[in-house]
């Protein structure tokens, strides 16, 4: 073999996969000579591979973790499984599949050949997923496309169905999705408004980038999307502002990976507790189920009305699992 590139990317998926591989058996799969193989492993590590080479009769070379994440090679199966797995998630607003989440989904689509993604939304189409809450699920396709406007401060235009039924047509300058483990939202400036907006992603159709390019405006709470989604979910709710103080019995890591991000972050108070103290605008039934769903021991410090909620909730879950 060669074309250089080509080699060097048939040695890259082949040392993608968990094992070592012999300098020997790298020739002869791509037949060149072990010395080609050797000058074509310092090439990987010149744009980032971290390739690890071992001595003696059963050394060779793999990948292994580095500092940062280089590009990966993926081939026709797993690229299938994790287009199928991010779209799952995205549409149905999973925790921890997040704006990060789904600009990946669109960098995967976008190469996608399309033969590749007939296979996506055929196993997509044929499953049934496990929805929760209100069941409002999101076009994975809107999803992506919002996403690729925000990475691109590009501005878009999409038809928007309000609460009470109205339809109308928007165009903004697209700045954050945020998932609140329920809903997807976009934050996005309305330029026919002239103001700052929260949208609900299931109610957008017809997502269409205008290539239109914008310089980024500031957002009122200082660039916190999930502040400012808080602020106005609050205000359209009329849901009181809650102090809430609550010690978990768990790392900071694990902790902060399973709450959500508009809660805030906890505190370490130790090396297997934390606290968090914030301000929650949500309702007590879904604060109270969001700290269950942490899965550690926890103790609420205030507010007083959250304390009685778990009470009362504790008190009817044993009630069901006594009868």
């Amino acid at each position: 073999m060669t074309d250089t590139p080509a080699r060097l990317l048939n040695l890259l998926s082949l040392l993608q996969t968990p094992r070592e591989w012999p300098g020997s058996e790298l020739a002869e799969r791509l037949q060149v000579s072990p010395r080609t193989i050797r000058r074509d492993i310092d090439r990987l590590r010149d744009l980032g591979y971290p390739v690890e080479a071992t001595r003696g009769a059963v050394g060779g070379y793999r990948l292994v973790a580095g500092a940062a994440m280089p590009p990966l090679l993926l081939d026709d199966e797993e690229a299938v499984a994790i287009a199928v797995g991010l779209r799952a998630g995205a549409g149905h607003a999973i925790e921890g599949v997040d704006e990060a989440s789904v600009r990946a989904l669109a960098k995967l689509e976008q190469v996608l050949p399309s033969r590749l993604r007939h296979r996506v939304s055929t196993l997509q189409n044929a499953t049934i997923p496990l929805t929760r809450g209100d069941g409002a699920t999101v076009d994975p396709h809107t999803l992506t496309a919002i996403a690729a406007t925000v990475t691109g401060r590009e501005r878009l235009r999409f038809g928007y169905r309000s609460g009470d039924g109205t339809e109308t047509k928007r165009q903004v300058e697209p700045y954050r999705l945020v998932s609140t483990g329920r809903r997807w939202y976009l934050v996005a400036y309305d330029i026919g408004r002239e103001d700052w907006r929260t949208f609900r992603v299931d109610r957008v159709s017809e997502p269409f980038p205008t290539g239109a390019r914008f310089a980024p405006r500031e957002l009122p709470t200082g660039g916190n999307a999930a502040e400012f989604l808080s602020q106005r979910m609050r205000t359209h709710r009329n849901l009181p502002e809650l102090p809430l103080d609550v010690s978990f019995e768990a790392p900071v890591e694990f902790v902060a990976s399973r709450l959500p991000g508009y809660l805030g972050a906890p505190e370490p108070t130790g090396p297997d507790s934390c606290r968090l103290r914030t301000l929650a605008h949500d309702s007590l039934e879904w604060i109270a189920v969001r700290l269950a769903l942490v899965d550690c021991e926890f103790t609420v410090h205030s507010p007083q009305p959250l304390t009685d909620y778990l009470t009362d909730l504790g008190a009817r879950l044993t009630r069901a699992a006594s009868a």
